[in-house]
């Protein structure tokens, strides 16, 4: 049993990971500010004795000096996520994302505690490769385009984590997230999945931004969690960086498609220019496919679900909620 510190334990992916990391024996404690996360979300995880939740900001240093002192594992999931945020908060993404990975690695530092940090694929910018592999150059946007402030971030908060594991040995684990589906996940900050399900369940139209051929592809959260756990207890891991994901591709307007088949629904699936999703000055990406070679040879990474399973399940988490729930 370790005792384990997540961040951004409320969210959809954090609590998943608490989930996972209970089950498995171990004590959890997390810290959530919920502005992205949600505390309905841990709701079932209260009752265990081994779970413990801190509602607060990792900003917060006298608070995360005493739960990275308890810790014996960190997990690095609190940042600014989805696009919508992004995009309509630059200010609060940079500074959420360097200055909170910056607290968690000198807390971190003091008393050598493990910390997987959970980076993005977004750090691979604009770059036309087939697919994305850990050691590619890293091609970005200009400045004055808000989605690339996100990529920046997360790209600063890798080099941070490479500092303090070359220059002061905190054993730092960076794991890039691409595209995460499941169970909890809410299209409030520009998540498409979960997105169209609920339109498609309201009966609302299906909003696919642009021409719909851009290509993405989705991991089940728990694939995605039993990755990052696989990657926490391998000691080959540290000091390295991870593609994680699926690398199955579907188009978008594919997708659409998708959901609302399994829906059932009539929505009719409507085209929206970016300008109007989000600004004159976004920047979308054609394709978006990792290259799971290293993860594959290191922990034997695979994924359980198909991209119709995955969306399935994240049809059925809603309907379960009701028709008292809000629809997107």
């Amino acid at each position: 049993m370790a005792r384990i510190l997540i961040t951004g334990g409320a969210g959809f992916i954090g609590s998943h990971l608490a989930e996972r990391l209970l089950e498995l024996g171990n004590e959890v404690r997390i810290i959530d500010n919920l502005s992205t996360g949600s505390i309905l979300n841990i709701e079932h995880l209260k009752s265990n004795p081994r779970f413990s939740y801190v509602v607060d900001t990792i900003m917060n240093q006298s608070v995360m000096a005493e739960l990275v002192d308890w810790s014996d594992e960190i997990y690095h999931l609190a940042a600014a996520v989805g696009v919508k945020l992004i995009v309509s908060n630059p200010v609060r993404t940079i500074e959420t994302n360097i200055k909170g990975t910056e607290i968690v690695l000198n807390m971190a530092r003091k008393k050598k505690k493990k910390v997987l940090i959970a980076s993005s694929s977004e750090v691979y910018g604009k770059s036309d490769k087939e697919s994305f592999s850990e050691n590619d150059d890293i091609v970005l946007g200009p400045s004055f385009r808000a989605r690339w402030s996100y990529a920046c971030s997360k790209l600063i908060d890798e080099f941070l984590a490479f500092a303090y594991w070359r220059e002061q040995q905190v054993p730092v684990i960076i794991a890039r997230l691409f595209n995460v589906v499941g169970p909890r996940q809410t299209g409030r900050y520009g998540m498409v999945i979960p997105r169209f399900v609920t339109q498609a369940l309201s009966g609302k139209p299906i909003t696919v931004y642009g021409d719909g051929s851009q290509r993405r592809c989705f991991c089940y959260v728990l694939d995605l969690v039993n990755g990052l756990i696989d990657l926490m207890a391998h000691p080959k891991s540290v000091g390295e960086v991870f593609n994680i994901g699926s690398d199955q591709e579907i188009s978008i307007l594919e997708l659409a498609q998708l959901v609302k088949d399994l829906t059932g629904s009539n929505s009719e699936i409507v085209f929206v220019a970016f300008d109007d999703a989000y600004d004159r000055n976004f920047e979308d990406m054609r394709r978006r496919v990792p290259d799971l070679t290293k993860i594959r040879r290191l922990i034997g990474f695979k994924l359980t679900k198909s991209i119709t399973e995955s969306v399935q399940s994240v049809i059925d988490y809603y309907r379960s909620l009701g028709q008292n729930v809000i629809l997107e």
